[in-house]
C-alpha cells in the first residue's frame, strides 16, 4: 500500500496513526494537491489528501473510508467495535473530531488569503464551530478513560489529531486550560509512538 499525503493534513495524521497502531507497512509518498503539477487529482478526483492506493492500484479517498478498510485488513488492535450503536458512537466521535480540523483548516486557509480578501466572519464562524466542538467534546469525555470508556479506540485516535491540529495551527485556543480532560487524553495518547511519530511539521 501506498500513502498519498503531507505532514501537516490531520486527515493523513490519522491515517498514518492508525496504519501504525494496525502494525501495517507503507509507503509515504508526500504530496500536496495545492502544488502545481500534482498528482493528486489524478487520484482522487476531488483533489483532496489522503489517498490510499492498494496493492492492486486501486485508490481509497476520504480518511473516514480509509481508517475502516485499514482496521478491517487486519484482526489485531482492532479501532472499531462490530456493527452496532458502539460503532456508530465511535463513528459519531471522528465526525465531531473532523469537524473540528474542518473548521480550523478553513479558518486557517482564509487567513492565508490576501488582507483585504479575507472575511473576518468567515474566520469567526468557524472559530466559533470549534469552541462548541471543544465542549461537547469534553462533556462527552467526562471523567472516562478513553472517549468509549475503558478501552482506546478510534475515538481517541480523532480526538487525539484534531487536538493536535489545533495546538499546530491554532496555538491561542487554550483547550488545555479550559477541557483539563481533553488535555489528560492527549498527554496520553502523545506518550505512543504513532502520535510523537506523527507531529505536524511544515
Amino acid at each position: 500500500m501506498k500513502l498519498i499525503g503531507s505532514l501537516t493534513s490531520p486527515y493523513v495524521r490519522k491515517v498514518r496513526i492508525v496504519l501504525a497502531e494496525k502494525k501495517i507497512d507503507y509507503d509515504f509518498e508526500i504530496e500536496s494537491p495545492w502544488t502545481e503539477g500534482s498528482k493528486v487529482p489524478d487520484l482522487n478526483p476531488l483533489g483532496k489528501i489522503p489517498v490510499l492506493l492498494l496493492d492492486d492500484d486501486t485508490p481509497l479517498f476520504d480518511s473516514r473510508v480509509i481508517v475502516e478498510y485499514i482496521d478491517s485488513v487486519t484482526p489485531n488492535n482492532k479501532l472499531f467495535p462490530s456493527p452496532n450503536r458502539e460503532r456508530i458512537e465511535v463513528k459519531r466521535w471522528e465526525a465531531l473530531a473532523d469537524g473540528i480540523c474542518d473548521a480550523a483548516a478553513s479558518a486557517f486557509l482564509e487567513g492565508k488569503r490576501a488582507k483585504k480578501e479575507q472575511s473576518a466572519a468567515w474566520i469567526q464562524r468557524q472559530r466559533e464551530k470549534i469552541v462548541r466542538g471543544l465542549e461537547f467534546m469534553s462533556e462527552e469525555l467526562g471523567e472516562k478513560t478513553y472517549c468509549m470508556g475503558t478501552h482506546i479506540s478510534l475515538a481517541d485516535l480523532a480526538v487525539g489529531v484534531s487536538l493536535g491540529y489545533l495546538a499546530f495551527r491554532f496555538p491561542d485556543v487554550d483547550w488545555h486550560t479550559a477541557h483539563p480532560n481533553l488535555a489528560k487524553l492527549y498527554d496520553k495518547l502523545m506518550h505512543r509512538a504513532s502520535f510523537t511519530d506523527t507531529v505536524p511539521r511544515e
